[in-house]
């Protein structure tokens, strides 16, 4: 190689070392402003979803009133998204099967897009928009519920799923983005959530959690005392 051809050893060290930037946020070495603009206007975003959410409590209660009630009586609830929805009915349905805060029995409660086999099966059978109706009408039981969760509210295999359901006389409830959409409007009953589509998902996180507390609350009015088999201790 000619010496044309080749860096300096301090052009290399120039090279790897990136340009310093100023620090603006506590706990940051260095922050591009642009960066830092973008995350303070997503969490200030957050505020418009919980205020949908505040104005929505009354429903939410509901929910976990009701729940509690039709699980106590042996039904199930069955649940579905796609992509982080989906990642966020799993996430009520662990509660349910564990729990939540205290010390209860656990719940039946089904992600349907967990079953990995059988949506696979299913979706190469019968198309992706079957994957979840197909499961309701194997699973599903007059009384039982099915909460559906979209950021867009327009998924046609989360609308099958609804109509697979009505059709055996389950109770429909859709978490939403904003409204209207074909979902809320197909299920019983929506909590639609007025933000930005990643707002609104993480607001479907906090509208779970309230209806676990509704949930827990009713079932200990019905079951005071705790049951022998229960673990004692704090959630881990």
């Amino acid at each position: 190689m000619t010496a044309e051809s080749t860096l300096r050893e301090t052009d290399l060290r120039a090279l790897a070392t990136p340009p310093a930037l100023p620090a603006l946020i506590p706990g940051a070495t260095f922050v591009d402003p642009a960066s830092a603009d973008a995350v303070r206007l997503h969490l200030d975003n957050v505020l418009p979803a919980l205020e949908s959410l505040r104005n929505q409590s009354g429903r939410l209660a509901a929910w976990g009133v009701e729940l509690a009630q039709r699980l106590l009586r042996g039904h199930r609830l069955l649940a579905a998204g796609n992509g982080g929805s989906a990642a966020e009915a799993q996430h009520l349905t662990a509660e349910l099967v564990g729990r939540f805060d205290s010390e209860r029995v656990p719940f039946s409660a089904i992600s349907l897009h967990a079953e990995s086999s059988a949506v696979t099966a299913i979706a190469n059978d019968y198309g992706f928009d079957d994957v979840f109706a197909r499961q309701v009408r194997a699973h599903g039981r007059s009384g039982d519920v099915l909460v559906l969760l979209s950021t867009s509210g327009k998924s046609p295999n989360l609308l099958r799923a609804a109509d697979a359901a009505a059709r055996v006389n389950m109770t429909t409830w859709a978490l939403t983005g904003c409204g209207p959409n074909p979902l809320a409007d197909a299920c019983d009953e929506a909590v639609m959530i007025d933000a930005l589509n990643a707002n609104a998902q993480e607001g479907h996180l906090i509208a779970l959690h309230a209806v676990c507390r509704a949930f827990d609350l009713e079932i200990a009015r019905h079951t005071p005392t705790p049951f022998p088999s229960m673990v004692q201790g704090g959630r881990p």
